[in-house]
């Protein structure tokens, strides 16, 4: 859902500079964010037509329906601040020589920062991952390509201590191949 640059042209997600190389994700195109409108809305006229009897509710002075009252009320405020918490998500992956940093930010303030000491400057590899191979798969009929259960690729980096971290994932193995390179050529 969230995807990394793949060639040095894309300036405003790459930076190079001292640090190194800074990948960081694009966000959602610009329709999303009427979907999110359009969702939040939906949720806020919910909210108007429900008020009432939720307060009503509320007085009876039963827990049962207290708690209904409770769950009813934190969904319809956790659904739109989650969702909104999609919107405003953003992964880093920093790499100089052979230390690699994988930063998640959310709302602008870094949540996680791990930094890894990698095996070499060039220890990443590109695993094909399929859960489940379907039967158009297993069958290998060309007039059902279309209906195979592909998979996706994944990037990882080995890092000193023989362990690896998973880094990326896409269903293009073109693109992770181009990520890997710019990753090893920093």
């Amino acid at each position: 859902m969230f995807i990394f640059p793949v060639s040095k042209e894309e300036r405003d997600r790459i930076t190079i500079n001292e640090q190194g190389l800074t990948l960081k994700t694009y966000g959602l195109p610009m329709v999303f964010w009427g979907y999110l409108l359009a969702a939040a809305t939906v949720v806020f006229a919910m909210f108007i037509g429900v008020k009432g009897p939720l307060v009503k509710l509320y007085e009876t002075g039963d827990s049962i329906n207290q708690a209904l009252v409770i769950a009813v009320s934190a969904t319809l405020i956790l659904l739109p601040l989650i969702t909104l918490c999609f919107y405003m998500y953003e992964k880093f992956i920093i790499k100089k020589d052979d230390k690699l940093i994988i930063k998640h930010r959310l709302f602008f303030i870094p949540i996680l920062k791990k930094v890894h000491k990698l095996e070499s400057s060039d220890s990443f590899s590109i695993d094909h991952f399929m859960d489940s191979p379907n039967v158009a798969k297993m069958q290998q009929d060309p007039t059902m390509r279309g209906f195979e259960n592909k998979g996706y690729f994944q990037l990882f980096a080995k890092l000193d201590n023989g362990k690896y971290v998973f880094v990326d994932r896409s269903n293009r193995k073109a693109d992770l191949k181009k990520i890997q390179a710019l990753l090893c050529e920093f």
